[in-house]
């Protein structure tokens, strides 16, 4: 087969058993259930325990996609895990989903592009396979976000949880069925804005974030490449039927979809079960609309995510 693109064959995701509400955070730091979901939308979100480390994650949301993609683990030809939390330094977690899944053939490596991760790893996938380099490959955001949160700063600790999402590229001849383009940055200058540094006294890693400089961020970027996307291939913001952002707070995706002059009901959100899961978000909302059935065939959408770096990115495809 000649390969002019690449195209999602299998979506798949894992979440921890454990939730966290809003009322027991509540329980510890200065805050309500009601300012939190007023601020963020965020009512509960998913806490790893014993058995669900990031690569345990990603590779039982890894299964579900090759389960969904009808296709082999050994069928594989890379395996790309986009975190910034990983289970270890060394070996990758990519290489633990590996051996976890029996991929024998696939060549691994992790990224971290912080919550732009999983759209970084979909661009390299995607060019992998239209260079002919590959013909299957499981693209995986996961975080395990909840152990380097500072459970006493009330300004990240209710934004944040753990999860797992994936998606099998597949080749395809067709831009009828496939991905169309990608729009891609990073502004290294302004990474102090969200950060993660070791305290070398407790071996501890822990987040910060300014979050009014994220927020402005967020709300000008967003639009901003959504529209650069659109425009570069001939469509009218209209012609495309969803849009899939990064999950991290319902104020930024309202004021999204406002300054596109958008409905809100083309962006999908599911933030209020699982808050901010990073690079995970995306392809978990991803999993979650395919299995709920609401996209129709030849269906337009653009995925969009913004982080820390700071990095945006963003892809237009063809259901």
């Amino acid at each position: 087969m000649d390969c002019l693109t690449s195209r999602v064959i299998g979506t798949g995701s894992a979440l921890p058993k454990r939730i966290l509400t809003n009322g027991e955070i509540e329980q510890w730091v200065d805050t309500s259930d009601a300012w939190i979901r007023e601020r963020t939308g965020i009512i509960e979100r998913r806490i790893a325990g014993k058995g669900e480390s990031t690569a345990e994650l990603a590779a039982m949301a890894g299964r579900r996609a090759l389960e969904d993609a009808e296709i082999v683990a050994e069928s594989l030809d890379f395996i790309i895990v986009a975190t910034f939390t990983p289970s270890s330094g060394m070996p990758s977690d990519a290489c633990l989903v590996q051996s976890a899944l029996g991929a024998s053939r696939a060549v691994c490596l992790d990224i971290n592009a912080a919550c732009s991760g999983f759209l970084f790893a979909l661009q390299m996938a995607h060019a992998s396979i239209c260079a002919g380099l590959a013909h299957y490959i499981l693209v995986i955001g996961a975080e395990n976000i909840s152990k380097v949160v500072d459970w006493k700063d009330r300004g990240t600790c209710i934004l944040f949880g753990d999860g797992a999402g994936a998606v099998v590229l597949g080749a395809s001849d067709s831009f009828r069925h496939g991905i169309l383009d990608f729009e891609c940055g990073s502004d290294g200058e302004r990474g102090a804005v969200l950060t993660m540094t070791s305290r070398q006294e407790s071996k501890m890693a822990y987040l910060k974030m300014d979050g009014q400089e994220v927020f402005k961020f967020a709300v000008r970027k967003v639009p901003e490449m959504i529209s650069v996307l659109a425009e570069r291939n001939h469509l009218a913001l209209e012609e495309i039927d969803w849009y899939l952002l990064h999950q991290a707070n319902a104020r930024i995706l309202g004021a999204a979809a406002k300054r596109l002059s958008l409905s809100l009901e083309r962006f999908p959100m599911n933030l209020d079960r699982y808050g901010n899961t990073s690079a995970a978000s995306i392809p978990i909302l991803l999993d979650e609309c395919c299995k709920k059935g609401i996209f129709l065939e030849g269906q337009k959408m653009i995925l969009a995510g913004f982080g820390g770096g700071l990095t945006w990115g963003s892809c237009l495809l063809s259901w």
